[in-house]
């Protein structure tokens, strides 16, 4: 997924607004983890940003806003043992964070009441269980 990171139909977030850092992963590992750097952590500034249009910045700063720090968000990939694949496991995983948070809010729920046939056979059938179950007793009311 080289190239600018797609965010939801035709918004794409450009490479210059991108930024990264890499540092040593975490974890177990021999001699050569010592001297790599290939944690990759890709920031990208949600408030300044250009690329987004203004309904979506607005929808990720309120949705986003835990995670936020003066605007920036950082996403950090360790997982893979060379640094091109962490790239790109970041890439992935901020067009997800980004697509998910720029949605567009679900429809509001209508309450439903239910018809009165559904209300009359669950009506019945407790009847009946009750029936079944008063039948189980030893004592005979009569």
């Amino acid at each position: 997924m080289s190239g600018p990171v797609r965010v939801r139909g035709s918004v794409v977030i450009p490479d210059s607004e991108l930024s990264w850092r890499f540092s040593r992963s975490s974890g177990p590992g021999g001699q050569h983890v010592n001297t790599s750097d290939t944690a990759a952590e890709l920031s990208f500034d949600v408030a300044g940003s250009t690329a987004l249009p203004e309904r979506y910045r607005e929808r990720a700063l309120e949705r986003l806003g835990g995670r936020l720090v003066n605007g920036v968000l950082t996403v950090r990939a360790e997982e893979h043992r060379s640094q091109l694949r962490n790239r790109e496991a970041a890439k992935v995983r901020l067009a997800a964070l980004l697509g998910e948070a720029t949605a567009p809010p679900p429809k509001s729920r209508r309450p439903t009441k239910p018809s009165r046939r559904v209300q009359a056979r669950r009506l019945e059938n407790k009847r009946r269980r009750g029936e079944i179950k008063r039948g189980r007793s030893g004592r005979f009311d009569d």
